[in-house]
């Protein structure tokens, strides 16, 4: 592991997210709570690395949520649209080459996320509002994804969640 990636490790106390398979730590949970009971808002910050192994696999969300970058190497976001589309986002912190700072996924969008090869790490944050809630995740399988975004093979054999795995967020994770 590089020290620096340690270092992040042990300041965020950064820790791995269940069936999305990134490392993260919540950041903010707002006071307010909505009448159904979860947080208006929530925010975490998370870490793209290779050792050890962080991406978020395919997974979507019933609301949108907001990307920032923060620091270290660009990222890519893949997201596949429910009209058959698919995009890549870079996000980085080289906004003049056409990398993104801050960039909202919408809800409903399976998107998943890596380090661009041969980076070192990739600091993000991610805010929501309303705020998480394991009810609001959905993980996606390789097969499910594979026969709508047939196109995307490479990315989802790479990112998706093997079949048979967990997609269901375990509640009060995120």
């Amino acid at each position: 592991m590089l020290p620096e990636v340690k270092a992040l490790i042990d300041h965020f106390k950064l820790e791995p997210l269940p069936i999305e398979s990134t490392l993260f730590a919540s950041t903010y949970r707002s006071e307010t709570l909505l009448p159904d009971g979860g947080n208006y808002g929530t925010a975490i910050v998370g870490l793209y690395c290779d050792e050890p192994r962080s991406v978020s696999l395919f997974h979507k969300l019933t609301v949108d949520e907001v990307w920032h970058f923060y620091a270290g190497d660009p990222m890519r976001l893949v997201l596949l649209y429910p009209d058959g589309s698919s995009r890549d986002v870079i996000l980085g912190s080289n906004p003049l080459s056409g990398q993104q700072v801050q960039f909202v996924v919408p809800a409903g969008v399976w998107q998943a996320g890596h380090m661009l090869a041969g980076g070192r790490y990739s600091l993000y944050g991610c805010t929501m509002a309303p705020g998480f809630t394991s009810a609001m995740f959905i993980g996606g399988t390789k097969s499910e994804l594979l026969a709508q975004y047939p196109d995307r093979a490479a990315d989802i054999t790479l990112l998706g969640i093997a079949d048979g795995h967990e997609t269901h967020m375990p509640e009060g994770q995120g």
